[in-house]
């Protein structure tokens, strides 16, 4: 790991940029916004630990009411049972055997769970659970709209499911229902209406696994996007929300039924940068480019300066433009909002928590590279 890019108690302006920095006060409303909605909905509250991969971030949702966290590899199931988390679902398909051996390795104190979608999924984890004296709870993933991973919804899935409640060291838990894609539907009905179709085949699965004498106890799926449209749907028991700990620029767009946006969590995390160059009025440089960053889904946006814009990302640099009599001088410290808060954490070792214009916490990225 790189040196911290500051100690508890600095000022702001004494970390050094470029630094990955979380506002706590908006990183707290968040918190307790979503178990707030999660307490009252009825619904269980898994949070998603790519966002943050920071076992830091995952007690505080655990403390907040989380039933505990999910993953999508075995490296970040590692960092977060290591970190003090219980109860991990694995929300990927694992077939190699060194991974589900160390997954297994994990089940002997933590609940581990993970999905199938094939016979041999479930034949390669039952292999592995009984070789290291474990258990493992299996989701089966069903395909809702997604196009990845999953198998077909009705009679396909629930004969999966009976393959895993008659496998040794598997208990058939449920199923994984999430589809990624209505996340980043801009329109509030378009969501809404990716949602009712999962429903559907949600509910063609559970009159199937009745028809196989088998009830799924746990239904996995939503996120920040959509997961006030699972709740409501009521087939849904767990939401695996992850952005809305951070916020990026891409669910800040999305719009609400009035066609607005309209965010309901609050931006906390930012690349705080510096400007380095002003090379013309108008015109900075600043030292946060794609090794900080990602732009995958859009480029930056400078917070509290909208007559600023990044208009170019490169390495090591980001060059903004903004009106000829904009304050953009050498030495100015501007916090920007990742494009997708997920892979751009990946690219840090260290988040730095600040509250009033001191550093709280720094907290380290434990799962940060965690992709076996």
């Amino acid at each position: 790991m790189t040196p911290a890019p500051a100690r508890v108690g600095d000022s702001v302006d004494a970390i050094d940029t470029p630094a990955l920095v979380v506002d706590l006060t908006a990183f707290e409303h968040n918190l307790a916004r979503m178990a707030a909605f999660a307490a009252e909905a009825g619904i269980g509250l898994r949070p998603h630990a790519k966002t943050h991969r920071c076992p830091a971030v995952a007690l505080r949702q655990v403390a907040a009411g989380a039933l505990g966290q999910c993953v999508q590899t075995v490296g970040e199931a590692e960092a977060m049972v290591a970190g003090g988390i219980g109860d991990v679902i694995c929300t990927n398909q694992i077939l190699g055997p060194s991974k589900l051996d160390r997954l297994a390795r994990l089940a002997r104190t933590a609940r581990i769970g993970l999905l199938v979608d094939s016979q041999e999924g479930v034949e390669r984890a039952s292999q592995a659970a009984v070789a290291a004296g474990a258990e493992f709870d299996i989701l089966v993933e069903i395909e809702v709209g997604m196009g990845r991973c999953g198998v077909a919804p009705g009679r396909p899935a629930a004969a999966l499911a009976r393959r895993v409640a008659d496998a040794a060291g598997l208990r058939f838990r449920g199923l994984q229902a999430y589809n990624g894609r209505a996340q980043h539907i801009r329109s509030a009905t378009g969501r809404r209406d990716a949602v009712a179709r999962a429903a559907q085949a949600v509910r063609e699965t559970q009159a199937a696994l009745a028809a196989e004498g088998l009830t799924a106890a746990v239904i996995g799926g939503a996120g920040t996007g959509t997961f006030r449209h699972e709740s409501a749907a009521g087939c849904w028991t767990e939401i695996q929300v992850g952005s809305y700990v951070f916020m990026d620029r891409e669910y800040a767009e999305l719009e609400d039924e009035s066609g607005r946006r309209a965010p309901e969590f609050q931006h906390s995390l930012f690349v705080l940068a510096e400007i380095i160059s002003t090379p013309s009025p108008g015109r900075a440089i600043a030292n946060a480019g794609l090794k900080v960053l990602t732009t995958e889904q859009g480029r930056p946006l400078v917070f509290d300066h909208p007559d600023i814009e990044v208009t170019g990302v490169s390495d090591e640099h980001a060059v903004l433009t903004g009106p000829s009599g904009a304050a953009l001088a050498l030495g100015q410290r501007l916090r920007l909002i990742p494009g997708h808060c997920d892979p751009t954490v990946n690219l840090h070792d260290w988040i730095v928590a600040v509250r009033e214009g001191r550093v709280e916490e720094v907290w380290p990225v434990a799962a940060r590279g965690a992709s076996r």
